[in-house]
């Protein structure tokens, strides 16, 4: 089991821009795909973005073009760059890990994540 720690969400005007980080520890890191998934009030949970180990990437159609995931193995970090943020971006962001590693796709459904982290807030004003 891998426990996983959100940080750099807050508060942001549209327009603006935010970096989350996802702290890993308790296993190896590299070997495992990870993902930013957010939920949005009355929403269902989303995925919005994911790195496998060895760096192919997703993105949903919704943020594609404004964020950016990227990991940094030595530190055992996870990042998410959000650029051009919109009220609608405005949820809980949760980082998770994936269950299985060295996975060749990139894991795109919940189920395929086994960890996740307990949430940063991220709201955008208008």
């Amino acid at each position: 089991q891998v426990q996983l720690v959100e940080s750099g969400g807050g508060l942001v005007q549209a327009g603006g821009s935010l970096r989350l980080s996802c702290a890993a520890s308790g296993r190896t890191f590299s070997s495992y795909a990870m993902g930013w998934f957010r939920q949005a009030p009355g929403k269902e949970r989303e995925i919005i973005a994911a790195i496998t180990w060895n760096g192919r990437t997703y993105f949903a159609d919704s943020v594609k073009g404004r964020f950016t995931i990227s990991r940094d193995n030595a530190k055992n970090t996870m990042f998410l760059q959000m650029n051009s943020l919109k009220p609608e971006d405005t949820a809980v962001y949760y980082c998770a890990a994936d269950s299985a590693p060295f996975r060749a796709a990139v894991p795109t459904r919940g189920a395929q994540f086994g960890s996740w982290g307990q949430g940063t807030q991220v709201t955008v004003s208008s």
